[in-house]
């Protein structure tokens, strides 16, 4: 009889520590997942947040802007534009 109890409270004692160890485990794979899924959403706002900026920076006024304010470009005139005239071609090529 005491060789059966003596069995049977080593079978408690690892079933127990198995036990703690499986929701030790548990629960450090829980706090992974929420840490994963706060990451998710972090990524998901710099991702709109960055689309939306990147709208921003090509529309049409802002790039205009930038040429003129930075590259000090400006609208081309009649003055300022020169055509190039093509000239006749030779009857031999060379």
């Amino acid at each position: 009889m005491t060789r059966l109890s003596t069995l049977l409270l080593i079978a408690l004692v690892a079933s127990g520590l198995y036990l703690v160890k499986v929701s030790y485990e548990a629960r450090r794979l829980f706090v992974d997942l929420e840490r994963a899924k706060a990451e998710e959403q972090q990524l998901e706002a710099d991702e709109r947040r960055l689309e939306a900026e990147r709208r921003t920076a090509a529309t049409h006024l802002r790039v205009e802007r930038v040429a003129r304010d930075k590259l000090n470009m400006r609208q081309a005139t009649a003055e300022t534009t020169v055509y190039v005239a093509e000239l006749p071609a030779s009857g031999a090529s060379r």
